[in-house]
């Protein structure tokens, strides 16, 4: 008899075959280890952990497992650069700054006026932006104010400098917009002026509208979220974020600049000899590490540095980083692609042999321009400048492997 034909009389006799104890046992150790059920209700197979989950909705969200938070202040609300991966901050969390409150403006009577040394003053609708080629671009927004608030030791990247984002803008060229209401050719500034409370006005050159400014109505492949300007924003690649006027209702080309409260009791930089320096649009180079970070630990062995590096100059060229205090620096790697205007992700791999560390970063643009240390940049600008402070900013690891911040600025 052969031995299948045996193993199933013995079957059938009430005795178990070798097979079926083998069979059984694999299967036995298989559920167990991975958790399974072998049979549901319906005689199909299920994992004793499966849930089928609600059926498919029309917005998606986050897992439940995964709450990355902006942290809101005041008028403020930043963006948590150490919870991000990659280039793209989602839109719900990119920073939030405005002066009076997030105004709610109705897209069916939204309106923006271009006139003054214009050939057609033109009032156009949100539908008629819209009907103009439309052009995207990935650029990052910051702050001019982003370095006023450190918590000492306990300072995350977010609290550092979360007031700078990164998106995909899409909408219209402005130089489209003026061309097509004929700028005259001794206009050499334009307002822009918001429809907020506050009414933010801003004085830019003529230049830049003709360069790569745009007039914005989508954000990562949506319309604008309210607190970034919904329905429409100006968009000024590279240029400090108030300068970008949101809820845009106003441009007006003239032959200098108008002078306006927001940009001459506030956005101007006072410095040490006793002048000003005023119309300081452009972002400089900054980095920051973003990862080991307060409120992170640490173990022995081999880890990757990461952060992100940016500049209103142009593309991000090189990033340094050191791991001794600023005393040895080495060569980062950017992650591509590395865009003009654009956060650029770089990385260092570290081996930390479990000795106290400060690790720290340093960036350079492709004009050359390389992110000063705090004594530096403090000789130039003085002490009591509050706007475009971008110094070189480390982290401390400690014996126990707790990274906290570490302070460098010059009292």
């Amino acid at each position: 008899m052969k031995e299948d034909e045996r193993e199933q009389k013995m079957s059938q006799d009430g005795r178990v075959s070798r097979r079926a104890v083998l069979t059984g046992a694999a299967g036995a150790v298989g559920a167990s280890v991975l958790g399974l059920k072998t049979r549901t209700a319906s005689g199909q197979d299920r994992g004793a952990d499966a849930n089928p989950g609600p059926p498919a909705s029309e917005v998606g969200t986050r897992s439940s497992f995964e709450q990355p938070k902006r942290a809101p202040g005041g008028l403020v609300s930043r963006t948590p650069l150490q919870d991000l991966h990659g280039a793209i901050t989602p839109a719900d969390l990119h920073f939030e700054r405005h002066h009076s409150g997030v105004p709610r403006i109705d897209p069916r009577s939204y309106r923006l006026l271009v006139h003054g040394l214009v050939e057609r003053p033109t009032v156009f609708s949100l539908n008629d932006l819209k009907r103009f080629p439309a052009v995207s671009r990935i650029c990052f927004l910051e702050c001019s104010g982003n370095l006023g608030r450190q918590g000492g030791e306990k300072t995350r990247p977010q609290e550092l400098c979360g007031l700078t984002s990164q998106s995909e803008w899409t909408g219209v060229m402005l130089s489209t917009l003026f061309r097509e209401v004929g700028a005259r050719p001794d206009a050499k500034w334009f307002l822009a002026e918001g429809q907020d409370a506050a009414v933010m006005t801003r004085s830019i050159p003529i230049e830049k509208a003709f360069d790569d400014a745009m007039i914005a109505y989508a954000q990562n492949g949506e319309p604008l979220r309210p607190e970034q300007g919904y329905p429409v924003r100006l968009l000024l690649p590279g240029f400090e974020g108030n300068s970008n006027v949101k809820w845009l209702r106003r441009l007006d080309l003239a032959t200098q600049p108008f002078m306006t409260r927001e940009e001459t009791s506030r956005y101007t930089d006072p410095l040490a000899d006793g002048t000003a320096r005023q119309f300081s649009f452009v972002m400089d180079a900054r980095s920051v590490i973003t990862s080991p970070s307060y409120p992170q630990s640490v173990e022995p062995g081999w880890m990757e540095i990461r952060g992100i590096a940016w500049s209103g100059r142009g593309k991000i060229q090189r990033v340094e980083v050191s791991t001794d205090g600023g005393k040895t620096w080495s060569r980062a790697v950017l992650q591509g692609p590395v865009l003009p205007k654009a956060h650029t992700r770089f990385g260092l791999m570290w081996k930390w042999n479990g000795a106290p560390a400060v690790i720290m970063s340093k960036a350079v643009d492709e004009t050359g321009y390389a992110q000063p240390d705090w004594a530096m940049l403090q000789s130039v600008r003085g002490r009591r400048t509050r706007y475009h402070q971008n110094p070189i900013t480390g982290w401390k690891v400690g014996a126990d492997g707790q990274v906290l911040f570490a302070i460098e600025r010059v009292s």
